[in-house]
């Protein structure tokens, strides 16, 4: 679904940010985010908003899991609505496929629907000059067909591993789980028009950014 850009207002370039698991994509956002004119989306964010309690989304999951062991324990005053306890739904569909189908069946859509709501809002008010969205599956997802452009945060799978180590201290082995669950590079540089290199100095990381910025989105 391709987002309508109005002539008569500021153009707005929106950009989709994606990477593997340590690639720094963190720092990169934090720099995009200062640039005057910019928002950051993040789809995580965005995902964990719309499964708090009053929202369809949390009602769906509700639905979809009932009888599961997903809240969070109640508090002195009680709620109407028991917000969910992340752990444990994690839990509930760590290792079962066919329900974290489910769960993703449900959030993922009502994700890209207010990112399109979300971008068509911006353009209508037409103030930034750059949106921006960060979201682990903007490949999969088909983000592309939102975009105007995808650009891949690129670092090599040796550096990632020894930031993941040092920074969360995953084992080998769960690195290795993660690395093979995720794109290879050759398809995130297949649908991503710009790609930073971030496997060195940050300085050397900035400037390929200033520079993607300069350009058009069409060039």
């Amino acid at each position: 679904m391709l987002i309508a850009k109005d002539a008569g207002r500021k153009a707005v370039r929106f950009v989709g940010v994606t990477g593997g698991v340590g690639a720094g994509k963190s720092e990169v956002l934090g720099f995009l985010a200062k640039q005057p004119g910019c928002r950051v989306m993040l789809a995580d964010e965005i995902a964990h908003e719309l499964m708090e309690p009053g929202n369809e989304v949390y009602r769906k999951l509700c639905a979809e899991f009932a009888g599961e062991d997903i809240f969070a324990e109640e508090d002195k005053a009680g709620e109407a609505e028991r917000p969910f306890d992340r752990g444990k739904l994690a839990q509930v569909i760590f290792g079962d496929e066919e329900k974290r189908k489910r769960l993703n069946g449900i959030v993922h859509p009502a994700v890209k629907d207010c990112v399109i709501q979300q971008a068509e809002s911006e353009r209508e008010r037409g103030q930034l000059s750059l949106l921006v969205l960060e979201a682990a599956l903007l490949i999969e997802e088909h983000y592309d067909e939102i975009c105007d452009e995808l650009w891949y945060i690129y670092t090599s799978e040796e550096v990632r591993r020894q930031r993941l180590i040092a920074s969360r201290g995953y084992s080998d082995a769960k690195i290795d789980q993660i690395f093979a669950s995720q794109l290879k590079e050759d398809t995130y540089r297949k649908y991503c028009k710009v790609v930073i290199d971030n496997n060195g100095d940050w300085d050397i990381t900035r400037k390929q950014l200033e520079k993607a910025l300069r350009r058009k989105a069409d060039e």
